[in-house]
Order: C-alpha cells, then sequence, then structure tokens
C-alpha cells in the first residue's frame, strides 16, 4: 500500500515565514517569549499579535501562519454550558480574538498551530465542548512545588495515531509529554470534524487535527516550556514540532508566492 502521507518538507530554506503569535496577560509560570523562541530557533520571525489590540483579520500584519497560545481558562459559555465553581477565570474579549484567528488560518489554508487553551479553543470553534474541571490532579494538571511558590508541570504519555501530523513529526508511537491545565477534551465532547491523534492513557484527549487543511495541529502539552525543548529525549514532542509548523509556513508562503506569480 503506497504511503500518502502528507509530506511537509521546505522548499527555500533561506526564507524566514512570519508567524503571529497571540498575546495576552500571562499567568503565573508561563512565558510568552517561550514560544517566540522556539519559533525563532526553528527558523521563522515571531511577531506578537495582541489580543486587547485586535481590530479584524483586515488589519492584520503579513503573516504566513498563526500559533494561538495557552493562558487562563475558556468561557463555558462558547459551549453551550453554565460556569462551574471550578472555572474561575476566564476572558471573553480574548476568546472572541482568537476564535477570529483560529477561524482565519482555516479558511485562508494558513498553517495552525494551538497550544493548550489554544488547543481547547480549537475544539471549541470547531464545534466541539470541553470538561471544565479535571477532579484529579494527576497526571494532567499543575501543582505547586516543595518551596509553595513554584508551579511544576505534571508528566504523563500519550499515545499517538498513525497517518497524522502529529505522527510524521514525533517519528513515534508514544511521547512523554508535560501537563499543566485542568480542562480537557474528551471523546464525548469532540468536535465533529476534527481527528484526534493524541491520547493520554485515561482518555484525555491531547492531539487534534483539521483534516482537509494543511497544517493545522492543536497539542494540549507545553511543547514551548524550557523543561521540554531543552531535554534531548523529549524534543521529538517539542522542537520538532515547531520545526514542522515553520517548514509548512514556509512551502504555503512558497506556494501562495507561485500562485501570485503565475
Amino acid at each position: 500500500m503506497p504511503d500518502d502521507t502528507p509530506n511537509y518538507g521546505n522548499p527555500d530554506e533561506s526564507y524566514r515565514p512570519v508567524i503571529l503569535i497571540s498575546r495576552a496577560e500571562e499567568v503565573v509560570g508561563e512565558d510568552w517569549e517561550d514560544y517566540a523562541r522556539c519559533v525563532e530557533r526553528a527558523g521563522g520571525s515571531a511577531v506578537a499579535l495582541d489580543c486587547r489590540a485586535f481590530t479584524g483579520v483586515e488589519d492584520l500584519p503579513a503573516h504566513d501562519g498563526i500559533l494561538v497560545t495557552a493562558g487562563i481558562d475558556v468561557t463555558p459559555s462558547l459551549y453551550r454550558q453554565v460556569q462551574s465553581d471550578r472555572v474561575t477565570e476566564v476572558d471573553p474579549d480574548r476568546d472572541a480574538v482568537e476564535g477570529v484567528l483560529i477561524e482565519h488560518a482555516l479558511a485562508s489554508g494558513r498553517p495552525l498551530f494551538c497550544i493548550c487553551r489554544g488547543f481547547q479553543l480549537l475544539n471549541v470553534v470547531r464545534g466541539g465542548s470541553l470538561l471544565q474541571h479535571l477532579e484529579e490532579r494527576e497526571p494532567h494538571r499543575a501543582r505547586r512545588g516543595e518551596d509553595g511558590v513554584t508551579i511544576e508541570s505534571g508528566w504523563h504519555d500519550v499515545t499517538v495515531r498513525g497517518r497524522s501530523i502529529l505522527a510524521e513529526l514525533t517519528g513515534a508511537d508514544e511521547v512523554r509529554v508535560n501537563s499543566r491545565h485542568h480542562q480537557a477534551v474528551l471523546a464525548s465532547g469532540l468536535a465533529p470534524d476534527v481527528l484526534a491523534t493524541g491520547i493520554a492513557s485515561d482518555g484525555v484527549i491531547e492531539a487534534i487535527e483539521v483534516p482537509g487543511h494543511p497544517w493545522a495541529l492543536g497539542v494540549q502539552w507545553h511543547p514551548e516550556r524550557p523543561e521540554m525543548t531543552a531535554d534531548l529525549a523529549l524534543q521529538h514532542a517539542s522542537t520538532a514540532l515547531f520545526e514542522g509548523f515553520v517548514a509548512a509556513c514556509r512551502e504555503g508562503a512558497s506556494t501562495r508566492g507561485a500562485a501570485v506569480d503565475a
């Protein structure tokens, strides 16, 4: 049987594709610069998109891809649920802006990479829902370190489903990832037109992709964090994802350029 898995090679190594990275008020233990460093190291040009200053898709700077970042909870009303007392901090304005960015990337065919909150919002935008709170802290939720101040990640394995972007980039059937979330995507809330391509042993969905789109990947873990990127054993689930994303952005830019020249 022939292998028809897409090849996300990059045709022009000299071009640094411009990638818009959503930016909002950060939560404790997260740093927007981590995303920018990963994009830059992978060969892209990182541009901050301040959600508070967003005025519409027509005003976006020229770009080749979009990265939607982590942060506070997605507003439950977006997926037709009453907000529980376990969801204490939401930002409807940010939800709206990043929802527009996701829809723009999908409609325009630009590569889209969604991380943690971004992964959850991608599922919601496509018609899915979320579990508002994981009752069991292990292994998904962040916790205080021994000093009572530091926020530490949970850790667990993710089974990778074959014939997917995730499988191509990781080159593995299973990857080890960090975890810092309490909302979650379950099979019962999976959007009807996305594929679950990474699943934890307890059934929590850890990666989704959008069929028919050139490159749209969402992951629940934090591949941008130094605890992932600095460990050689974990780079196939961290730096490799950014390298694949940037390569897809470069290839998309080349394709659009060829279409304009034709």
